[in-house]
């Protein structure tokens, strides 16, 4: 299986390549990049299967031996995280063929799309931290161009800040590299792990388990550094700022629970306070945040940080039941907030404006689209039997478990202060009639390329919900991998660490 484990990077690079290649036929550019999305999936989906029959895959690079090549190492985890990184990577490339015009789509679109696509899987298949970095940096320089996609000034506004703060943590991250491979001699993740326990320098590694939490602090939209995110996210085209919302940020949380369960393990008692203080802050500034919006996609901007602090709960919490928890939560969010951004943008097909004041009647001129609303708003607010619920349940859960009753309470508070954000939006643009006030935009028809990808992900989302427990089997799979991190070293070191 060697082929398939590369697969999930090359067919997005070589489509991305090719695109580019074809940069003066952007008819032919379209057509290949929905090809492209489509295989890419298919290889996705198969590797999951094969993850599950035959446990955690791995492929050494030129068949140098780890710790001296190149390691790609696809457990449970990654396995999910490609797969749904398959599944939104078709559904906003169908989006975007409805969105933009040949002419803005012709000259990179497709071949930046597609990098960003490819690093983001080269990131959840990176078996050591020096190639982690390499694809955050990928994924840094495509989501760049694809944030300025327009060339609008709010765009270059959210740009400037999107990409300092990101390079602040690119900074972090180098520092950490460095200390860490100063200490012990190598970045490969299974070989630190092996090494790290009976280190002397234990309050040093200490120190860099701290700067490795910021880097990846920044990426994932952690308290107290996520403010470049509402501000950049509802800047970009919808396809984009979809994207964005369901898998960039996710990257960021998969790097903290890779790190803090297989590298940094040495003094959780410290590290993973820290992880459950600041979950609790983000969870809680950020439906605030949200509550005080008054643009569609700014408040499902900062939902996505109060979000982000439910899955860092299940890591911080560190019992089997947490991570399946935040693992659960992974798949459901990623689905439900690109869906929800989606909406947005038939939203602002139908009424012209995303300002919630401005807004209205859609229910009125287009139920189907307040059902689509509805399904994936009920969802990321916790209503039984969608998904959201069950992803809630087993985080309050496993907080109860523990004793952790402050923490259960603020999730279901954050949850009901969800809903109250959800039902402004309803009540703003679905439910009242449309202001007579003179609105910026046009109105235009709904596209079936637009359509098609929303109503997939909705039915995903009612499938985890009713059918949740196949979801569930597989996070407590990953969960136990995570939390027996052994059985990673084992993948990767078959005749023992050299």
């Amino acid at each position: 299986m060697t082929g398939l484990m590369l697969f999930p990077i090359v067919i997005p690079f070589a489509t991305a390549s090719i695109c580019l290649m074809l940069w003066r036929y952007p008819r032919h550019q379209q057509a290949l990049a929905l090809i492209g999305s489509v295989s890419h999936l298919a290889v996705c989906i198969r590797l999951v299967s094969v993850v599950i029959a035959d446990g955690i895959q791995v492929v050494q690079i030129g068949d140098w031996p780890a710790p001296f090549g190149i390691s790609l190492v696809c457990d449970h985890l990654s396995a999910l995280m490609i797969m749904i990184a398959g599944i939104l990577g078709t559904a906003t490339a169908f989006y975007a063929r409805g969105e933009m015009s040949d002419t803005m789509r012709a000259h990179g679109f497709h071949t930046l799309f597609h990098v960003l696509i490819g690093g983001l899987c080269g990131a959840f298949l990176s078996g050591d931290l020096f190639n982690l970095y390499v694809w955050f940096e990928v994924m840094l320089m495509a989501s760049f161009g694809l944030l300025i996609w327009g060339q609008k000034p709010p765009q270059f506004d959210a740009a400037v800040k999107y990409v300092v703060i990101n390079l602040l943590a690119t900074l972090l991250l180098l520092m950490g590299l460095a200390l860490l491979y100063g200490l012990t001699g190598t970045l490969n993740m299974a070989h630190i792990h092996q090494i790290i326990g009976t280190h002397e320098a234990q309050t040093l590694l200490t120190a860099v388990a701290f700067i490795f939490m910021a880097a990846f602090g920044i990426k994932a939209g952690l308290f107290p550094l996520f403010f470049w995110l509402p501000a950049a996210y509802h800047t970009p085209f919808i396809a984009v700022s979809a994207l964005f919302a369901g898998m960039l940020t996710k990257v960021g949380v998969y790097a903290l629970i890779r790190v803090f369960s297989l590298v940094f393990y040495h003094n959780i008692s410290v590290t993973h306070t820290v992880l459950l203080v600041a979950a609790a802050l983000t969870m809680l500034t950020g439906v605030l945040g949200a509550a005080a919006q008054s643009e569609f996609r700014r408040i499902l901007s900062f939902h996505i940080i109060s979000q982000v602090g439910y899955m860092v709960l299940g890591l911080a919490l560190w019992t089997p039941l947490a991570l399946a928890g935040a693992i659960f939560y992974l798949v459901h969010h990623m689905i439900v907030k690109a869906n929800l951004f989606l909406v947005s943008g038939l939203s602002l097909d139908l009424v012209g404006t995303l300002q919630l004041k401005k807004m209205g009647g859609i229910y009125a001129t287009s139920p189907f689209v307040a059902f689509l609303f509805l399904i994936s708003a009920f969802s990321l607010a916790g209503f039984p039997p969608l998904s959201g619920f069950w992803a809630k349940l087993l985080l309050i859960q496993a907080s109860l478990q523990i004793q952790e009753y402050l923490v259960a309470a603020l999730a279901v508070i954050v949850g009901l202060l969800t809903v109250y954000s959800m039902v402004k939006i309803w009540l703003a643009s679905f439910w009242k009639p449309m202001p007579s006030m003179q609105i910026p935009g046009r109105p235009q028809a709904l596209s079936l390329w637009k359509i098609i990808p929303v109503c997939v992900l909705a039915c995903l989302t009612i499938l985890i919900g009713v059918g949740a427990e196949p979801i569930y089997q597989l996070a407590r799979t990953a969960a136990h991998e995570i939390m027996n991190p052994q059985l990673y070293v084992q993948a990767v070191f078959p005749g023992g660490t050299p």
